[in-house]
């Protein structure tokens, strides 16, 4: 297991490429980032379809954190003026806005800017995909 907190996000989607290099640069958070397609997900402790679903982070003693939280407690392990934002995307009823809201771009992330066709596809069907 690994010192520091790991994002995992899916690598095979453009528009999750682009927003973790968004984050890496705007953010700066101290945590280890990894595509799924890369992640040695036993380690983990996360299984391949939770993974393709949601952008995951694992912490340091083993807890997952998925979709709106993972994003929220990234913010909170920046610390500093990060620390609020993800502070209050944790408390009710924000966090079931938050779900919500990660959910509705999740879904339709093929649609945003850097979206490919294939953040369309199930990872399974994507070309090139192999059985895991």
């Amino acid at each position: 297991m690994t010192t520091r907190p790991v994002l995992v996000f899916d690598g095979d989607c453009g528009f999750c490429t682009k927003s973790v290099e968004l984050v890496e640069r705007r953010i700066d958070p101290d945590v280890e980032i990894t595509a799924w397609q890369f992640a040695d997900l036993d380690e983990l402790g996360v299984t391949r379809e939770r993974a393709m679903h949601e952008v995951l982070l694992v912490t340091p003693t083993g807890e997952v954190h998925g979709g709106a939280k993972a994003f929220a407690k990234l913010l909170a392990y920046r610390r500093g003026v990060w620390s609020v934002p993800g502070a209050v995307l944790q408390i009710p009823p924000v966090d079931v806005i938050a779900a919500w809201v990660y959910r509705l771009i999740a879904d339709n992330r093929y649609r945003l800017p850097g979206g490919t066709p294939a953040c369309a596809m199930s990872p399974e069907r994507r070309p090139g995909a192999q059985a895991g």
